[in-house]
């Protein structure tokens, strides 16, 4: 059965005991495939589509991947960084290009490549409503990639806006990592985190992974479980 690779930021990456609670949802999704799919998790805390690339992250999926597996690409979050040139990439410009190498990364071993939008950071500007986001011109220009290269494409950023408007900054505050004083032993204790996910978030941004490969059809709802 195929291989998912999964390239991304600290959204989807896997986490040790370290970073603990935190958990990338690239370390979840497998509760929403079938048992014979396997995740090859590449995703780094902190990386860009550009500084993903200049650290030959990108070589060493192009090594192991091969016909009938998929790479999962999901960059935002660091790319829009401006203060950082080691990361920045300009939406409409930098980004696509670079996001275009991934696409040919996994169509050049005849792999299938899947574009998955930044997710939202968690920023209500009340109970119920979002603020705008720093995403929005990464969203639309990957958009504009999968439409240019003919590329699959999950909407994760507008997913994840509509769940937490349906319960709330109150309740979705559990999703991210928001640790109370006293609630774990580690360096995390009272930390207050509108990016990173506990497990409860990872599982919930997972779902929404799946139900967008479900939408998709074909090969792609294949990978998912039968009852879903």
């Amino acid at each position: 059965m195929a291989t998912i690779f999964w390239a991304g930021d600290s959204t989807v990456q896997y986490n040790d005991i370290m970073t603990y609670p935190q958990t990338g949802i690239g370390q979840v999704v497998h509760l929403f495939l079938k048992p014979d799919v396997k995740v090859e998790n590449h995703a780094k805390n902190g990386r860009s589509t550009k500084s993903f690339i200049d650290e030959s992250r990108l070589p060493a999926i192009y090594d192991k991947i091969s016909e009938g597996d998929f790479l999962f690409i999901q960059f935002g979050h660091n790319d829009e960084k401006k203060e950082d040139p080691e990361r920045y990439t300009e939406p409409f410009s930098d980004y696509m290009v670079n996001l275009e190498k991934f696409v040919n990364v996994a169509r050049n071993k005849k792999a299938l490549p899947v574009l998955i939008t930044p997710l939202e950071r968690r920023c209500f500007v009340d109970e119920k409503t979002l603020g705008p986001g720093e995403h929005g011109d990464y969203v639309e220009a990957m958009k504009q990639t999968a439409e240019k290269l003919d590329v699959p494409l999950i909407d994760l950023n507008s997913m994840s806006r509509a769940e937490m408007t349906r319960v709330g900054a109150e309740a979705s505050k559990s999703w991210y990592m928001h640790i109370p004083e006293g609630k774990y032993p580690y360096h995390m204790e009272g930390l207050t985190d509108n990016t990173h996910l506990q497990y409860a978030g990872a599982v919930m941004y997972g779902g929404c992974i799946a139900r967008g490969l479900k939408e998709l059809g074909g090969v792609y709802k294949d990978l998912l479980l039968d009852e879903l």
